[in-house]
């Protein structure tokens, strides 16, 4: 697409540097793929060790992939040690020794034997140590492999069976430097000096704190019996419903918890604080939602005030995402010396009982004052993330981008379609487009943290795109009643778009989740006549664009090759809708 003129006799040299550059700067403006290797090797045949090292500053991060380790694989891939079976139910006991930070519990993972196989895999993290393996009363052999553990079963494995496998361990689990984004547990005090634990492992995984099969395409199809041994200052909060509080001989108090429906193993966490508790009730969709809160003594009656926006998100979710996933369990709000988290049927809360994110507004448009932000946001995961949760680490846009537009919907809701599209627009000057949404598959490697705002982005073009909110509102109903407690891929999500929208939306799903160009709109306008196309796109790229021709609003069809629309006025004015993620040139 260019045309290079050099002068007679001009040195190959020349010719070849010349190649180069226009090659890089065909790249840069979005027309080829880039020929990294080919390019390479000219640079490398001419010694042009300076141009080299240009090139190599200039070069996008994408060029120098991350190599994998056997771990890596391990931990992110479907194993063989894994496939043969699935995950029914974890009971697991767990005793904190708080003044030492150390853990001493055993699990009992109940599984359905799906082929014949008699190795089966077990992750646990260093520092926690393995004591020993148990089934059928017997004590199992297992060789070590990092934080894989390959454990040689002894009694046949016969298809259709639900065996049992009990794990013993202890140890000291990593401690968070940053939580929730630094996975691990964090050991505090409340400002009375009483113990104030919790443990956030999205990223680092639940064997970093307790034996199991540590990966997302398979839940507990049961849930989890989560019993917690605590001194009895204390209050234990688990996930699901509080099924028994008793004393033992010893004075500690023993938690029980049950979780009744599938959970994802990061969202499966411990409370330990001097908590005070209320509660309260939903009338939702599916009838009575138990809303239970547990906070420190001392925020009572700030909790009481700022939890009062509970309704309202349940309100607004219901009413776009469908009816709570979660009604057998409950929804709880629990207070944690952290940030926050999704933590299934039991959200972490750490906002300092203001609206905002950690009181400011990260659109910057005002909108974001309006709403406490882990209310909203980590309640929205109760829908994606924790109904829907990605198969694989890598579609983690899925948790995320939905979550984020979560915050858009509950503007939408209650303050109006402007104020969820002011926030949204807000959003995207988040949006750093470093790397792809989308991670490595396999490997337990998550995508760019534009996964948050650039896939919220990429959902509200959708919507634009399907130009009819009830259809919209309907697709999203659709993806949390159709995919029911289930683990998904993006390309599942990305096939439900299409097919329920009936539009051909597979190439805006390659531009925002695999590529890290936003498309330039370019547009021209001579009398009568706009002329435009898009630029820095994936090849074949085109998407509906709506825009304002002298105040009147158009649709147009915009692809890579130059397209004209014809009015029958002089055209004085183009704006080009907002709310398309694109740049306009």
């Amino acid at each position: 697409q260019h045309e290079i003129v050099f002068a007679e006799g001009t040195p190959t040299e020349s010719l070849f540097t010349g190649l180069v550059l226009v090659l890089f700067s065909s790249y840069v403006e979005g027309d080829t793929e880039f020929p990294y290797f080919y390019l390479l090797y000219l640079m490398n045949m001419l010694k042009y060790f300076s141009l080299i090292l240009l090139f190599l500053f200039c070069a996008p991060t994408e060029l120098f992939s991350q190599k994998y380790t056997r771990q890596d694989s391990l931990k992110g891939s479907i194993t063989k040690e894994r496939a043969w079976w699935n995950l029914k139910h974890y009971d697991l006991q767990v005793e904190p020794d708080v003044d030492n930070k150390f853990l001493t519990g055993k699990n009992t993972i109940s599984y359905e034997v799906l082929a014949p196989y008699q190795t089966l895999q077990i992750d646990l993290q260093a520092p926690m140590v393995l004591i020993k393996i148990e089934q059928d009363g017997k004590e199992l052999v297992y060789r070590q492999e990092g934080a894989a553990y390959f454990v040689e079963l002894e009694s046949t494995q016969k298809v259709g069976e639900i065996k049992k496998l009990s794990v013993f361990f202890n140890g000291r689990p990593k401690e968070a430097l940053n939580p929730p984004w630094d996975g691990g547990f964090v050991w505090s005090k409340d400002r009375n000096n009483k113990d104030f634990v919790a443990n956030a492992v999205q990223g680092l995984g639940a064997s970093s704190w307790f034996p199991c099969k540590d990966h997302p395409y398979d839940e507990p199809d049961q849930g989890i019996d989560l019993q917690i041994i605590v001194p009895q200052d204390l209050v234990a909060v688990g996930n699901g419903r509080l099924r028994e509080k008793k004393k033992l001989s010893n004075g500690k108090i023993l938690y029980t918890w049950k979780v009744t429906q599938p959970i994802n193993g990061y969202g499966i966490n411990m409370n330990l604080a001097d908590y005070s508790y209320f509660n309260e009730t939903y009338q939702g969709e599916k009838g009575e939602l138990t809303c239970d809160y547990f906070v420190l003594s001392y925020n009572y009656d700030k909790a009481k005030e700022q939890f009062r926006q509970v309704p309202l998100m349940l309100e607004a979710f219901e009413y776009w995402f469908g009816p709570y996933p979660f009604y057998e369990d409950g929804y709880k709000l629990v207070e944690v010396p952290y940030l926050g988290m999704e933590h299934q049927s039991s959200v972490t809360y750490g906002n300092g009982y203001q609206n905002g994110y950690q009181g400011n507004d990260i659109s910057f448009s005002g909108w974001g004052h309006k709403f406490d932000f882990i209310i909203i946001h980590e309640s929205g995961h109760e829908w994606f993330a924790n109904n829907i949760t990605n198969s694989d680490v890598a579609d983690m846009w899925i948790h995320e981008g939905f979550a984020n537009y979560s915050e858009v919907l509950y503007l939408d809701y209650h303050f109006g379609t402007e104020a969820g599209n002011e926030y949204l627009i807000g959003l995207r000057q988040n949006i750093k487009n470093d790397v792809s949404l989308i991670g490595t598959y396999g490997v337990s490697q998550e995508g760019s943290s534009d996964m948050y705002a650039k896939g919220a982005a990429l959902i509200h073009n959708l919507r634009q795109i399907i130009n009819d909110d009830e259809k919209f509102r309907l697709i999203l109903r659709g993806l949390n009643e159709d995919f029911y407690h289930q683990t998904v891929s993006s390309k599942q999500i990305e096939d439900y778009f299409i097919e329920k929208s009936g539009l051909d939306l597979q190439l805006v799903f390659d531009q925002y989740l695999r590529n890290t160009k936003i498309p330039w709109f370019q547009y021209k306008i001579k009398g009568e006549t706009i002329s435009f196309r898009y630029k820095k796109a994936v090849k074949g790229f085109h998407m509906p664009l709506r825009i304002k021709i002298d105040g009147e609003d158009h649709w147009i069809e915009p692809e890579s090759e130059w397209k004209e629309y014809i009015l029958d006025h002089p055209i004085k004015e183009v704006q080009v809708d907002q709310n398309f993620y694109i740049e306009v040139r």
